[in-house]
């Protein structure tokens, strides 16, 4: 480090907390380390479509039989036996609790909507009325029945841990706008944290600088953004400063790009300290909004990450995931869902409302699903009707970012367990989203451990309907 800029940092850092820390802000953003520039915005392959995403990733496993597909026969034999020659050869979780289950019917209705036609469930009037937005693959096909693997799998494209995820990637590819506030964040709402949580948001034997950055469901989503009692500008400045001056030896005896990513994480979270209380005021947003997401003030939930999330857009980060958990409905699915949808609804169709009208869902592309979907048949031995993991036809659905929306992709049988048209494999489902970025999913890679690796392995289709 220069001594020049030593010197005029340890002043502005002892100039107090207000002009000084602005200053000193603004010195760290051009003294940006290796791991910084390395987020700088890259040029795609070809022409991009979208610049940001927003997943909304429902944690769990939702029902599509009960959201977005209509079968009118799985309605009226709503009780009776299951055909055995319809679950012959699937792989089911729970295998010794099928026995000889029920189907079981949904207790919703279903319409066409909009000038589309698309199909949505009396459980999501909210979604029903922005349908001609949706683009919505009713034949999404992944490769294990149990949550964790089939978690990993759905960021990652494998099913062992140790990848990285879409968002890792996204950032590898394209660096990032933002300056002040990480290039990828994870969001929770819900009962609990997603399953394999850093595994899912992680980078993998990418750089750490690609991973995302957890914010918290609660009032204080980032830990630490506060400094401690008694610790004031000039001392965590002279901190920075000597951290810095250390790690920078460090790197260039090492050459280690860890040890830059620990600088940059050191610096933004200085940044953080200013940008990120402005990020969480919502004060300035109307009450038509707030009411659009479903946000009451002071009340952490799934609509206001889904409002955070089109901030964070708005201030130049790449992606942002946005998790709601406990769709997991092995029993009592009718009650779940009667919980859980009206809130997940709301915010979601809000989202992409709220990007439309202020010209954003354009260039953000919006996907909503989750790890697998259900079964026809109810799973046995559970105090009131439930649904088993499905993993050969489920649901996903998209909307803006370079998306032909008012479309409904892929077929299932009568009983809606079997892909009869336009199945979509996880792997061609993140090809196409990297293609809507510019990236070419078999030219996005990187070498490790003697070959290189991409988010799609050696599969993966662009799903062209899907393109607008």
């Amino acid at each position: 480090m220069q001594p020049s800029l030593l010197a005029r940092r340890k002043f502005l850092g002892q100039c107090g907390i207000g002009l000084g820390r602005m200053a000193l802000a603004s010195l760290l953003a051009e003294s940006a380390p290796a791991a910084e520039s390395s987020l700088a915005v890259k040029a795609p392959h070809f022409q991009p479509r979208a610049k940001n995403i927003i997943y909304l990733f429902m944690e769990g496993g939702p029902s599509q039989l009960d959201l977005f597909v209509d079968k009118p026969r799985l309605k009226a034999m709503d009780g009776k036996d299951m055909p055995k020659s319809l679950m012959a050869g699937k792989k089911f979780a729970f295998m010794d609790q099928m026995g000889s289950p029920k189907i079981c019917g949904p207790k919703c209705a279903f319409a066409p909507n909009g000038q589309s036609g698309n199909v949505v469930s009396s459980r999501l009037p909210r979604l029903a009325k922005i349908a001609d937005e949706l683009a919505i693959l009713n034949a999404v096909k992944t490769t294990n029945v149990n949550h964790s693997p089939a978690m990993v799998f759905a960021h990652t494209g494998a099913m062992i841990p140790g990848r990285p995820s879409l968002g890792a990637w996204l950032v590898y590819g394209l660096g990032s706008e933002s300056r002040n506030l990480p290039a990828f964040v994870a969001m929770q709402s819900g009962p609990r944290g997603p399953r394999n949580a850093t595994d899912i948001w992680g980078s993998g034997f990418l750089p750490t600088t690609y991973q995302g950055v957890p914010f918290l469901n609660g009032p204080e989503p980032i830990f630490d953004l506060k400094n401690p009692e008694g610790v004031g500008a000039a001392t965590q400045s002279r901190a920075i400063e000597t951290l810095a001056a250390l790690n920078r030896r460090r790197l260039e005896m090492t050459g280690d790009t860890e040890v830059s990513t620990r600088i940059a994480s050191y610096e933004m979270a200085f940044r953080m300290q200013t940008s990120a209380p402005e990020l969480m005021d919502l004060s300035g947003e109307t009450k038509e909004t707030l009411d659009l997401y479903g946000v009451e003030p002071g009340k952490a939930g799934f609509g206001v990450n889904c409002l955070l999330a089109r901030r964070l857009i708005e201030r130049g980060v790449r992606c942002v995931q946005v998790y709601h958990t406990d769709w997991d409905h092995h029993n009592s699915i009718e009650k779940s869902l009667d919980k859980m949808c009206p809130e997940v609804d709301r915010g979601s169709a809000g989202l992409v409302a709220d990007l439309k009208q202020r010209g954003l869902l354009e260039d953000t592309l919006v996907v909503w699903g989750g790890e697998f979907g259900r079964t026809p048949m109810s799973q046995q031995g559970q105090t009131a009707p439930g649904r088993n993991h499905q993993i050969d036809a489920y649901t996903v659905w998209l909307a803006g970012g370079g998306v032909k929306g008012g479309q409904t992709i892929g077929e299932t049988d009568e009983m809606g367990l079997e892909p009869v048209s336009g199945s979509v494999h996880v792997h061609d489902l993140h090809a196409t989203i990297l293609h809507l970025f510019g990236l070419d999913h078999t030219r996005l890679t990187y070498r490790f451990q003697g070959r290189e690796f991409r988010l799609t392995d050696v599969a993966g289709n662009i799903v062209k309907p899907l393109l607008a």
